[in-house]
């Protein structure tokens, strides 16, 4: 299939300085072909009856966004406890014991069926990539199924077994952890491609976080980290000791941290709908950037610290209240997402990169921000086909 979009207002390619004016993009098979002027642009492939030309009519075209931090398949709901929040109560960690046990009672067709609905939720908002997480299960059976069904629909699989100690090794989390890097860890690593923990108090400590993490790496997995959520933590440091592709969340970072993460290649991705829903302090994206650490935006989609799939309502969360201009705040959402997933093949528009678009029904894309919960998805361009 080939495809020429033209006339775009604004293309944000996250190649050079800034956006394309009055610009074309030509797409073909799953790949993008090239990018420059539209008065330049060529035709598309005529050898077959595949072939079409998209009038974008002065619109902004933008990279998919690349959501580098998920956790889509659970059953259950907990808005009573977002509720509560909302009326004072503090967030921690103990909530996700209340999805294992709903995720461990649902059927691999449920969670399935599910799954399957978040992602279409995702691709309507202009989400391209997601990674998915486990670490709602917390038995070898019940993760082992969680990272299989995430691998059905994204490659970025990430096994989570070291989320929180499960009620039935309360008191008990060094056995747990033996249980993680042991025969759960062996049943996961086929379907996964990272390693994640919750190192966080209340969940898990940094030496029983770095066991985690480098029996994952042992296997050929990835590191991930879930860091400075709750408090300060000791997590941002193993994390970018281990080479991690990212740390996440990092709400409470030290002077330390940040020169950490700016000397190494660790991302580190912020998630603004869980400091919405859980009512923390914002981060202060500003510092970060100005000190040089990457930064990426993700959604986190969970059901208990941040039900949203919007990465537009990130995006405009991140420029409202920590620090990030509008085009800083859109690159994190897709090239700062595609580091975090150590990915040279999407997140920005250029000649060879995956063909994966969105077309915003806006001139610019700082109507993200600018409109903050309208739908301004036009179009979605997945491996080159049009899925909305």
């Amino acid at each position: 299939m080939s495809t020429l979009i033209t006339n775009i207002g604004e293309l944000t390619t996250n190649i050079g300085d800034g956006p394309l004016r009055a610009a074309a993009v030509l797409l073909d098979g799953d790949r993008i072909a090239w990018v420059g002027s539209a008065a330049d642009a060529p035709s598309p492939s005529t050898g077959s009856e595949n072939h079409d030309v998209v009038d974008a009519a002065g619109r902004a075209v933008i990279p998919g966004f690349v959501d580098s931090h998920s956790h889509l398949v659970f059953a259950g709901d907990r808005a009573a406890e977002f509720e509560a929040r909302m009326a004072g109560q503090k967030y921690a960690a103990g909530g996700i014991r209340a999805t294992v046990a709903a995720t461990r009672a649902a059927t691999d067709d449920e969670l399935r069926a599910r799954l399957r609905g978040f992602l279409d939720e995702m691709f309507t908002q202009g989400t391209t990539t997601v990674e998915i997480k486990s670490g709602y299960g917390l038995s070898v059976a019940d993760e082992e199924r969680l990272v299989r069904l995430a691998a059905e629909v994204t490659p970025e699989v990430t096994f989570l077994g070291a989320h929180v100690v499960p009620a039935e090794y309360e008191g008990r989390a060094d056995e747990y952890v033996d249980l993680v890097v042991g025969p759960m860890l062996d049943a996961a690593a086929p379907h996964s491609r990272w390693i994640d923990v919750f190192c966080e108090t209340g969940a898990f400590t940094v030496a029983q976080s770095g066991r985690v993490l480098e029996a994952g790496i042992a296997r050929g997995l990835m590191p991930r980290v879930h860091a400075g959520q709750l408090g300060p933590s000791e997590g941002v440091r193993l994390a970018v000791e281990l080479g991690a592709a990212s740390v996440d969340h990092g709400t409470y970072l030290t002077e330390g941290d940040v020169a950490a993460l700016a000397a190494s290649d660790t991302v580190l991705t912020l998630l603004p709908g869980v400091e919405f829903s859980t009512r923390q302090p914002y981060p202060d994206a500003r510092r970060l950037i100005d000190a040089g650490v990457t930064v990426a935006l993700a959604c986190d989609t969970n059901p208990g610290s941040s039900f949203t799939s919007s990465m537009a309502f990130c995006i405009a969360v991140a420029v409202r209240d920590m620090g990030m201009t509008p085009t800083e705040a859109v690159r994190a959402a897709t090239a700062g997402g595609a580091k975090a997933l150590r990915r040279d093949d999407i997140g920005s528009v250029a000649p060879g990169m995956r063909a994966d678009l969105v077309l915003l029904d806006a001139p610019t894309s700082i109507h993200l921000a600018y409109r903050p919960g309208v739908p301004l998805v036009a179009g979605v361009w997945k491996d080159g086909v049009r899925v909305r």
